[in-house]
């Protein structure tokens, strides 16, 4: 190995013999068929060991590849290549007066990568990113190449498939005409009182909602509402508007975020929470994120408010998101309408690990699904009994990677135990 390579939180150097960064995709396939053990490191924007290939295996980066955006305005898609990131994506997408039907909080990770591991923003009635999703192109086992289409039996498995299938080099996603939106920040929203019909409310309130606390007590401390400019206003009577630019972690600049005061702007400058020509030069957190159904949100919100003067000494901020069910076989939201509860810690893992398992045990009785890319204790056994199709994904694996080349350590323990 001839670099030390980290993922973007510094927590995670990857022990792998080699690190490749083909240029084209022949290069990449003959990489693949060659190699015995091999995993893809997109943005690096995890902060597990979801990407290492172990000591023996070849770490590949995509971002040598062409960066390729492809859009096509009649049939409203557009093919996107595996190294590109969204926030090159959506500037594209929007100069051909088109738009992705949402976004993640940060625009600067991976389009395969969020695609791979069911990453999502927010919305009732959004799905993951993974949703947007019509066609699959990655290189096998082999160095063949394969294509899985939207309506094939091997879709559903094939777009969140935590890198277990093949290298993925192009996805083709859904677009829809430009949008505009405004966002809104409120602050002082309780939770003390609330039924599971005004949780539901709020969530519901706008195109996006993102809801923000401390746990250092009841509510939250701050609510993003992000409306779309083609839907109405709705009246947002929960909490006090606020009076300057607001950051997700307390005491952070908001000049870094999106504009907020109800300042329209086009789609993609308003659905992240933060900027696009804002890079964060490293991580200094660690994060975490389960998944639940959006039936069981009132009791575990409750839960969590519970713990709170354990969760708050190593807590930067929480936030809360609704995203829609979806069919993917390994998505945390599959089959499910979803209160997501996601938690930026600090950056110490000794302080974080023993709080992450008092809010795995607190949301325990939910069937709370770990977000694959963050940090969770959720032991194999019971993660794969909360996925009903695993069989099927297992089945697909034999398939497609008979040998296991793309099956790492994280793989393995978590699909196969």
């Amino acid at each position: 190995m001839t670099d030390t390579v980290t993922n973007w939180a510094g927590n995670i150097t990857y022990s792998a013999k080699e690190v490749h960064r083909p240029h084209s995709l022949g290069a990449l396939r003959a990489l693949v068929a060659e190699s015995a053990r091999l995993r893809v490191l997109g943005s690096g924007h995890s902060f597990n060991e979801i990407a290492e290939p172990g000591a023996g295996g070849v770490l590949l980066s995509l971002a040598g590849l062409p960066p390729e955006t492809d859009v096509d305005t009649a049939a409203r898609t557009v093919r996107v290549g595996g190294g590109v990131r969204y926030a090159e994506l959506a500037r594209t997408v929007h100069a051909h007066g088109l738009a992705l039907a949402n976004m993640a909080s940060l625009p600067h990770i991976s389009v395969a990568g969020s695609v791979a591991t069911g990453t999502h923003g927010s919305g009732v009635g959004n799905g993951g990113l993974a949703s947007s999703v019509r066609e699959v192109e990655l290189v096998t086992a082999d160095g063949s190449v394969l294509t899985v289409r939207r309506g094939e039996e091997r879709f559903d498995g094939a777009v969140t498939s935590l890198g277990a299938l093949g290298v993925v080099t192009a996805l083709t996603l859904d677009l829809e005409p430009a949008y505009g939106v405004e966002q809104h920040v409120f602050t002082e929203v309780p939770l003390a009182g609330m039924d599971a019909a005004e949780v539901e409310a709020v969530l519901s309130a706008a195109y996006s909602v993102s809801l923000f606390t401390d746990w250092s007590r009841p509510g939250f401390r701050q609510v993003w509402f992000k409306r779309r400019t083609d839907q109405p206003l709705p009246r947002f009577r929960w909490g006090t508007p606020a009076t300057e630019t607001m950051h997700p972690v307390p005491g952070m600049p908001g000049v870094n975020c999106t504009r907020q005061f109800g300042e329209a702007g086009p789609w993609h400058e308003r659905l992240p929470h933060f900027r696009a020509d804002f890079v964060p030069s490293s991580g200094a957190e660690l994060q975490s994120e389960y998944l639940m159904p959006r039936a069981h949100a009132v009791e575990a919100l409750h839960a969590l408010d519970a713990i709170g003067e354990s969760v708050a000494p190593v807590l930067q901020t929480c936030e809360v998101r609704a995203v829609a069910a979806d069919a993917q076989w390994l998505s945390p939201a599959h089959g499910r309408d979803t209160l997501a509860v996601h938690f930026t810690w600090v950056e110490d893992m000794a302080a974080v690990l023993p709080v992450v398992r008092r809010v795995e045990a607190a949301l325990d009785a939910y069937d709370a699904r770990p977000h694959w890319g963050k940090v969770f204790t959720t032991p194999p056994s019971v993660l794969r009994a909360r996925y009903p199709r695993l069989d099927d994904f297992r089945a697909l694996t034999r398939e497609l990677d008979p040998a296991g080349k793309f099956a790492n350590a994280f793989v393995r323990e978590v699909l196969t135990g």
